[in-house]
């Protein structure tokens, strides 16, 4: 109800806004038989790469500087838990002169630090100095290499002087993740943003604690492993395979981060599920692995994740984050899909960054190379992680992982099954906040970023696949992918792979109505379609396509027509286009004849005329427009071109160029102007179609014809067409069934007609009793038609004398008849649907406006010259 009465109301009988009568339609239909009309193409054909590859192979990047689709991949390209700190960050000295250690004495509690994050228990007290002083006590503990001496001095010049490689062995591994509290809710401690979570903290980002000094030696990730013990306890636990042993210090309730918020340690329950269900699930995945038997793997992989989705363990809410990405790690050395495609799911499922992100990337796109593992990509929900690693991850510092993301999500884009899953999880929109992102960064920047323009190839391609889907048009719209993708031509102009790809999308979308409008609207489009052109001029496969676009528009939109005629230097690049590639085939089909061409060369040449094709249709399309036409009818340039492609093509080998340009030679020919180029060469226009009527095409002759409609407004071509028989071709196409060929048959015998001396061929080739019959097949449901055979009789019949002997007896007396049933209302509207009162009224205003009029005039004279005396005829001579 509500929407009732929110709804405009309007009046019956007033059509709707925007929306095209029955009446309309048909009234646009007669005008384009003979006036200027828009051209229908083909999209341009693109086969495709069955060659799943980072970049085609006709890229023109250059090797170097291009991230490889092919590479090694395996566990050692990931970030273990004994990763080095990252290559180029520096260390800060030791802001502390350190106490003296000594490691003789059993009883003493070891201090655990974990430095990621800057964490440490209470500090015991530093031992007695050894009692000679000139003499160093060593023993081979665990913290004798970092700290040896018998003074401050000397155990501060130690300190200073030891390796860090030594140092950094001993810190806490990268992949160990602090313990924390349940749910504990902002005492958290947030992560360095665009860190890898797996690498440890250079020195300089860990915080200073709560005042203690540097603490002495990390745990390993076995000190996380390990339960919690009860306060005060100490036990020695065996971890990992070495038999290496550590003791864990639980005595504390809890650990100082560096902002002085508390994290506890992990509760007994926690460390008991680990335990129970994750460490079994863990050991099961390493032991299968070793066999190499990729089904168990895959079996307990998916439990695995089952348990850790369950339990909201993923992400980085896991306290064993690290010990389970550690062991996944190792097991990537089993090649099998199945496999790496599970444990990609779970490495992206826990929100890694850095160089792991960027290897598990890879890892996907590695999988997705091969089109027979498509079907793995419908199981589970790896889609899902893929396209929340588009939303979330930042394209600049982590370009080279969203490359191989985006890409591998273009190769998925390839399978139709998989294409319809990705649309129903909003890929296109992940996509399109992706490019939106970009532009911004672009924008804030003096120039485009090369790693970027990489993620665009990646980008550009899928959504060129995506193109095709259901709802995709709707999704793009409302996500504005078409302004954003606007904005990269102009930024990467000089990209081919890119623009190629931007120009593929734009054919498609550019096909339906809604799309077509979006971008005719959208004000930098023509702009940005013209720079393309001058820029990649010598692309054809990138022309081709932006000609198509521009086509596409023009033949829609009036607007869209005056718009890229007044852009800036428009008229300019579409003549250069032309004149190169018009100059291009000439040349090729040249070295053919010579038999000096190979077999590219020849598809080359295709590929220029299929440019010239799009090329001639944007001009035509323009030239509908009454302030364009005009113009562009007196451009000696573009109409010395047009002539120059028909008398180089033939109709047979180059039917669809021709009869395009036949057809926009028609639409500015249709203004007769003192300044058009087109009535300056007339003469040499008529002498190109009539080699192109006699050629046997029935399709050639139509479009001539128009042009032949137009033209014989001059006497000069009357006489020639008359001389070469024209004029008995038009009356034999009354005969023809096709409406429209009958009715541009008509539009040349009127102006036929108008010269006394080329009267006599009508009746005498039968063309009266012809148009009586064009009257009775076609009169009642085209008056427009019905009029123009009345006009050709009354232009025929000017000096008539008496009605038998001007028309003949029998059709005289067939032409009263039509006249007379035509011009009564009752008899002429006896079999049109009453219902259909739009249409009704259509019909009725087209009879009394156009068809009674000259219909009237024409029945008066022949009653006005009928006699029932015969005029007496000379006596033959004897």
């Amino acid at each position: 109800m509500d929407q009732k009465k929110n709804k405009p109301e309007r009046p019956f009988y007033i059509p709707p806004k925007n929306v095209p009568t029955p009446s309309e339609i048909i009234s646009d239909a007669k005008r384009s038989i003979k006036n200027p009309r828009s051209l229908p193409t083909k999209r341009p054909f693109t086969p495709r790469d069955e060659r799943r590859s980072l970049f085609p192979t006709t890229t023109c990047r250059n090797p170097d500087s291009r991230p490889p689709s092919a590479f090694s991949l395996s566990s050692k390209h990931f970030d273990g838990p004994e990763s080095r700190p990252v290559s180029g960050a520096r260390l800060i000295p030791l802001d502390h002169k350190p106490g003296l250690i000594s490691t003789s004495f059993p009883e003493e509690t070891p201090q655990i630090v974990d430095l990621d994050s800057s964490e440490s228990t209470s500090s015991p007290l530093p031992p007695k100095p050894p009692t000679d002083p000139n003499k160093t006590q060593r023993k081979y503990t665990r913290n004798s290499r970092l700290y040896s001496g018998n003074s401050v001095e000397e155990s501060s010049k130690t300190v200073k002087t030891s390796s860090l490689t030594d140092l950094s062995k001993q810190v806490k591994s990268p992949d160990s993740e602090p313990t924390k509290r349940v749910n504990s809710g902002p005492k958290e401690r947030t992560p360095v943003e665009g860190r890898d979570e797996t690498q440890p903290l250079p020195l300089e980002e860990r915080g200073e604690g709560d005042g203690k000094e540097m603490p002495h030696r990390a745990p390993s990730s076995a000190a996380v492993r390990s339960p919690p013990r009860s306060a005060g306890s100490r036990e020695e636990s065996r971890v990992g395979s070495g038999g290496s042993k550590r003791t864990s210090s639980a005595g504390s309730t809890g650990r100082t981060g560096s902002a002085g918020k508390r994290e506890v340690e992990e509760t007994p329950e926690e460390a008991s599920f680990y335990t129970d269900h994750i460490a079994p699930l863990l050991e099961k995945m390493t032991v299968s692995a070793k066999k190499k038997e990729a089904d168990h793997v895959v079996k307990f992989t998916d439990e695995l994740y089952a348990i850790l989705l369950k339990e909201n363990l993923l992400g980085k809410n896991c306290k064993r984050r690290s010990v389970i990405l550690k062991t996944i790690f190792k097991i990537l050395d089993l090649d099998d899909p199945k496999v790496l495609l599970r444990l990609a799911r779970l490495i992206l499922s826990f929100k890694v960054s850095g160089n792991n992100l960027t290897s598990v990337c890879k890892l996907v796109f590695k999988v997705s190379r091969n089109e027979k593992n498509d079907p793995q990509f419908l199981r589970g929900d790896i889609l899902d992680l893929l396209l929340e690693t588009v939303r979330n991850t930042d394209p600049v510092s982590s370009s080279e992982a969203l490359i191989y993301c985006v890409g591998a999500i273009k190769f998925m884009t390839g399978n139709t099954k998989i294409v319809k899953e990705l649309v129903k999880k909003d890929c296109i929109e992940a996509l399109a906040n992706l490019l939106i992102g970009i532009n911004k960064t672009n924008r804030e920047n003096s120039k485009p970023n090369d790693q970027l323009g990489h993620i665009l190839v990646q980008l550009t391609a899928a959504m060129r696949n995506l193109a095709d889907a259901s709802s995709s048009r709707e999704r793009l719209l409302n996500s504005k992918g078409l302004e954003s993708l606007c904005y990269v031509i102009d930024t990467y102009t000089a990209d081919g792979d890119l623009m190629l790809n931007i120009s593929r999308i734009f054919s498609k979308v550019t096909l339906h109505t809604d799309c077509c409008m979006a971008l005719i609207t959208q004000p930098s489009a023509y702009k940005s379609f013209i720079h393309l052109l001058n820029k990649q001029q010598h692309k054809a496969d990138v022309v081709v396509r932006v000609c198509f676009i521009l086509g596409n528009m023009t033949a829609k939109n009036d607007d869209a027509r005056l718009r890229l005629f007044q852009e800036n230097k428009s008229m300019d690049a579409l003549l250069a286009i032309m004149k190169y590639y018009l100059d291009r085939d000439i040349k090729i089909k040249s070295r053919e004849k010579e038999k000096e061409t190979s077999k590219q060369d020849s598809s080359k040449g295709n590929d220029c005329e299929d440019v010239l094709i799009k090329t001639v249709r944007v001009v035509a399309n323009m030239s509908i427009n009454e302030m364009v036409g005009p113009v562009l009818a007196s451009n000696q340039q573009f109409v010395e071109l047009l002539l120059n492609i028909l008398e180089c093509k033939d109709v047979q080998s180059s039917e669809e160029l021709s009869l395009n340009t036949v057809a926009t030679i028609n639409n500015l020919s249709f203004y007769n102007t003192k300044t058009s180029a087109i009535t300056d060469q007339q003469m040499r226009i008529i002498e190109v179609l009539l080699k192109m009527v006699l050629a046997d095409n029935m399709e050639a002759m139509v479009e001539s014809s128009r042009v032949f409609g137009n033209l014989t407004r001059q006497k000069c071509v009357r006489d020639y067409l008359v001389a070469n028989k024209v004029d008995q071709m038009m009356i034999t196409m009354l005969d023809s069934g096709n409406r429209e060929v009958v009715y541009i048959a008509c539009g040349v015998l009127i102006n036929f007609m108008v010269d006394d001396e080329n009267r006599s061929i009508l009746k005498k080739d039968g063309g009266i009793a012809k148009l009586v019959e064009v009257l009775r097949d076609f009169a009642k449901t085209d008056w427009e038609l019905a009029s123009m055979v009345c006009q050709i009789l009354w232009n025929y019949s000017v000096k008539i004398t008496s009605t038998n002997s001007c028309f003949g007896e029998q059709e005289s007396k067939d032409l009263n008849d039509v006249l007379l049933e035509l011009l009564d209302r009752e008899c002429a509207f006896e079999d049109l649907d009453e219902e259909d009162e739009e249409m009704k009224h259509f019909f009725h205003d087209t009879w009394s406006e156009d068809f009674c009029p000259v219909a009237t005039q024409l029945l008066q004279r022949m009653e006005s010259y009928s006699s029932d005396l015969e005029p007496i005829e000379s006596p033959s001579e004897s």
